[in-house]
């Protein structure tokens, strides 16, 4: 389940890196989100019965010192024989201030064993991108270039300002093996008015009368050649000004996801960087 994946498009938030085209940063807050996962629907083919679970995700950091981002992603997933599997996903990046590196390490475990460890850094070069992974074992690949998450993100948030509401791209992180770069389609709708019944509006306190965007991102494999057209994935989620996304929507095509905003901390940050 490509969860790490989803998660840093749902709420990564940015940092310039010079092969980029130049984007004015939002005012973006540092903060700590807590998801409640629930089933949304699921095919047959599936087998799955029931998932339940919680997605924590928190970001530290400024343009001045670079981004940390941690995020932990647990599910237990029921299914149709009657067994149960318990999933714990987490991770930890970090992209410098001039966000020409990425570094990343994700731990998979299955029923509370270690399933796998990825752990590598990501340099953007003249010519594409080069990965250098160091677990599950050494190895170094050259990829074409692309954006990282973060200003993935960023410019999501210039072109929905600017109202454009379709665009396709590209983006590498780290997540899986970390050997891939992915296509996406994105679709941004009009901004839209909060509404004072919504769920999520306590768990957003001070924030609830923001107005946020409804976007959906389509995921495809960049190196799949075959000329299929198919998403391997896709998500939706409502994104507000300051880089904060909610009402979460996971669509992994044979079952669906649901992550519901239930807590929300802010921290406090930096305005500006000192003069060098």
């Amino acid at each position: 389940m490509r969860a790490t994946r989803l998660a840093f498009h749902a709420v990564l938030l940015p940092a310039v890196f010079s092969m980029a085209p130049a984007f004015a940063v939002p005012a973006l807050q540092a903060h700590r989100a807590v998801y409640d996962l629930s089933l949304d629907k699921a095919s047959d083919r599936s087998g799955i019965t029931g998932i339940s679970g919680r997605m924590v995700y928190e970001f530290n950091g400024s343009p001045c010192e670079g981004y940390t981002v941690k995020f932990r992603f647990v599910t237990q997933i029921a299914t149709n024989d009657n067994t149960t599997k318990l999933t714990d996903q987490q991770t930890t990046t970090f992209e410098d201030a001039e966000g020409k590196t990425f570094s990343f390490v994700t731990k998979s475990f299955v029923d509370q064993n270690l399933d796998k460890e990825v752990r590598g850094t990501a340099t953007k070069e003249t010519k594409g991108l080069k990965v250098d992974i160091d677990k599950p074992e050494k190895n170094s690949l050259e990829l074409a270039a692309t954006q990282f998450p973060t200003q993935h993100l960023i410019e999501l948030i210039d072109k929905a300002e600017k109202g454009e509401n379709f665009y396709e791209t590209n983006l590498f992180d780290g997540s899986e093996d970390a050997d891939k770069v992915m296509t996406t389609t994105v679709v941004v709708g009009k901004k839209a008015d909060a509404d004072k019944t919504d769920p999520e509006a306590p768990a957003l306190a001070k924030l609830a009368a923001d107005k946020y965007w409804p976007v959906d991102i389509a995921y495809f494999d960049g190196t799949d050649k075959t000329g299929e057209e198919v998403p391997e994935y896709r998500i939706s989620f409502k994104l507000h000004e300051n880089g904060i996304t909610r009402d979460l929507v996971m669509d992994y095509g044979e079952f669906s996801m649901t992550g519901k905003l239930v807590n929300l901390s802010l921290f406090d940050q930096s305005k500006a960087c000192p003069p060098k």
